[in-house]
């Protein structure tokens, strides 16, 4: 138990405030998006910059407190949110400075994917940055980076130029290929537990304001032909295309027909990384799939693009996921696909499928922490409800449909879609480099004051 004076002195030497429980501020820093996750940090530092950071490390250090630190609050296993140890808020830092001459942008660990595109794209500039405008910058980044720009520039990874990071004996380093480079090898990709990154920066590309986008919705009858031609467009189409083929319950709003609402639908969504023009060569052969109930291929801002997702996925409810990637993708594994989304369960849920390929298995697979660079896409079921009694049910439908591609999968698994139960996964979500990483979090954090992913070696 710290002596409440010790806590008050610490209150004292922060620029930003200090939250505990009782405190009015204390349980919106807590929540995050998942509403399944409901944990009690003992204390809440809301960081007003890196000195705020410097401090509640070596505060957390000294009185051995579990350290976890929430950017956007968007990660479905909750790695954000610790019970009874001290829980960094970095969402007061959230600032985006853009140097559009050398294309970097600089960008703070509480920023979020809207704040990001909202200043690149005043200079027509991005890069990879997730599917979903609320998503945390630093959380998608550590764990590898996946997005629509991905196939045609890499993953977020694979643009991160250097960064600066609080580890956990308080020094706060700069860190890139030439500086600490085992460090930055182990950031990119390794998850978030060796140390607090206060700032990034990263390559950006000339993408947008305008891009070539997809947003077309087919009805389930079109499912295997659809998710058929998918399969070939995007392990034999262009590079700068990158489609998510995603099964979703139709909503009951216009423009869907109305004998829709309710049943699932199969979408491709995405964009052309290039010029408008080129991108509707590309993306023409969609035209001729099926019979789409919503049909758009046309060109629209990439920053609204971003937020496609958002309101299928709102705040607060409860969500499970599970994903594997696959390394074969034969009409077996289309047949299971469209057999078990014929009925998707929960008004939140989704299954879908991204593509890998194009720059991101252009690199070697020990280059980054990240090691799934040979997979053909990778494969996610989640789902979303709102009901607590309908926990066991809709849980064990998602493990089960996830068992039932494994017989195609590479056996490794996204971090950044590991749940509350995966982290025994380790293997899965790093592979042969599982190894290396620990070596480097027993360098960095050899007792484990970030506790929410590798463990150090004893």
């Amino acid at each position: 138990m710290i002596e409440k004076s010790v806590i008050t002195q610490f209150e004292k030497s922060l620029d930003g405030a200090l939250l505990q429980p009782g405190h009015r501020e204390y349980d919106e820093a807590r929540t995050i998006w998942n509403g399944m996750i409901d944990r009690k940090p003992g204390l809440i530092v809301k960081a007003a910059g890196d000195a705020d950071v410097i401090r509640s490390v070596n505060f957390a250090r000294n009185y051995n407190l579990s350290t976890t630190v929430k950017g956007g609050g968007h990660n479905i296993a909750g790695k954000a949110v610790n019970n009874g140890g001290l829980m960094v808020d970095l969402s007061l830092m959230r600032s985006v400075t853009v140097d559009p001459e050398s294309r970097t942008a600089r960008v703070e660990g509480g920023a979020r994917v809207a704040d990001l595109d909202k200043a690149t794209q005043v200079h027509g500039l991005a890069t990879t940055s997730g599917t979903d405008s609320r998503t945390g910058i630093a959380g998608l980044t550590l764990g590898g980076g996946h997005g629509y720009l991905a196939r045609a520039y890499g993953l977020a990874i694979d643009n991160l130029k250097g960064l600066n990071i609080v580890t956990a004996d308080g020094k706060q380093l700069h860190v890139s290929a030439s500086e600490e480079p085992d460090l930055f090898w182990g950031l990119c990709g390794g998850g978030e537990n060796l140390g607090i990154v206060t700032s990034f920066e990263f390559q950006l590309h000339k993408i947008g304001p305008q891009v070539m986008a997809t947003q077309v919705f087919y009805p389930f009858e079109d499912a295997y032909e659809v998710l058929s031609f998918y399969r070939t467009f995007m392990t034999e189409g262009p590079e700068k295309a990158f489609l998510l083929a995603a099964f979703v319950n139709v909503p009951p709003v216009e423009p869907f027909p109305e004998d829709q609402h309710g049943r699932t639908a199969i979408a491709l969504i995405g964009c052309y990384a290039g010029e408008t023009e080129e991108g509707k060569q590309a993306l023409a052969p969609i035209e001729d799939m099926g019979t789409p109930m919503v049909y758009s291929v046309d060109t629209m801002p990439y920053i609204e693009l971003q937020k496609v997702f958002d309101a299928s996925t709102p705040d607060g409810m409860r969500y499970y996921g599970k994903s594997q990637y696959l390394t074969d993708f034969p009409d077996e594994a289309v047949d299971i696909i469209v057999k078990r989304t014929e009925n998707i369960p929960g008004a939140y849920s989704a299954v879908w499928l991204e593509p890998m390929g194009g720059a991101v298995s252009r690199v070697v697979p020990s280059a980054t922490a990240f090691p799934h660079r040979n997979a053909l896409f990778n494969f996610a079921v989640q789902t979303g409800w709102s009901d607590p009694g309908e926990d066991e049910e809709l849980i064990t439908w998602t493990r089960e449909f996830h068992q039932s591609l494994s017989p195609f999968s590479t056996g490794g698994s996204y971090v950044n879609y590991m749940v509350q139960d995966d982290n025994e996964r380790l293997n899965a979500a790093y592979g042969e480099n599982l190894g290396r990483l620990r070596r480097v979090k027993t360098k960095y954090d050899p007792d484990n004051l970030f506790t929410k992913n590798i463990a150090p070696y004893s």
